[in-house]
């Protein structure tokens, strides 16, 4: 899918190599801006990389005359449109780096921090069901999840909550349901391998991604 058609989730706040921040439109919120998606935001001064990484977190903001309407009897259904819908209520999304790609005669994938940071306004885009395939496969039967490290050791963020979340999202990809289910257990055997240390955390994430019954 071209990039034209991919949806913007915000344009850079501030970033490094180590995440990102963007803000939006309060209007403009939806599931692309849900907890655990994959987005992607070109780095600095260079036309054929992209840092990829996870939504972690999104603040709706608050100012002077929301705090004064929280603190109302009540607020009428006129002025809660007029705040929700006209004003610029600020939206700040959080995105942990989880890898980068490369273009240019191929497309090549990269599960370690990018070589440089995302500039200021550079626009976020949700990753494309194709492109969070080629992330996370190294062939049509093969995940490839060396990413979970960068997760799992991110001590800044809702990890064991975060690596479900973009496990679950990675699984809806999948229309098949026998190859959805596979991707989850080469999900829950790398993360026996990585947490062989930790069997509480463990039994706690798989209980997360375990499909609805």
């Amino acid at each position: 899918m071209s990039d034209d058609y991919l949806p913007i989730v915000g344009r850079i706040l501030r970033a490094s190599t180590r995440g990102f921040d963007c803000g939006a439109h309060s209007r403009s919120i939806n599931n692309n801006h849900d907890f655990g998606i994959f987005v992607k935001a070109p780095i600095a001064n260079s036309d054929d990389c992209w840092a990829i990484g996870l939504i972690y977190k999104v603040e709706i903001k608050d100012d002077q005359l929301i705090a004064e309407l929280v603190l109302g009897d009540g607020v009428p259904d006129n002025i809660l449109r007029d705040q929700r819908d006209n004003r610029m209520i600020p939206v700040e999304v959080k995105v942990l780096c989880v890898g980068y790609m490369l273009t240019g005669t191929s497309t090549y994938y990269v599960h370690s921090l990018p070589p440089r940071p995302p500039m200021s306004l550079s626009d976020v885009l949700a990753c494309s069901a194709e492109e969070i395939y080629d992330f996370t496969h190294h062939s049509a039967d093969r995940a490839r999840l060396d990413f979970f490290r960068l997760v799992l050791q991110a001590s800044e963020v809702p990890s064991d909550d975060l690596i479900a979340a973009a496990i679950k999202y990675s699984a809806t990809i999948f229309a098949d349901e026998s190859a959805h289910n596979e991707f989850l257990v080469q999900c829950g055997r790398r993360l026996a391998r990585d947490l062989s240390h930790d069997m509480k955390r463990l039994a706690h994430i798989l209980a997360l991604i375990e499909p609805a019954r």
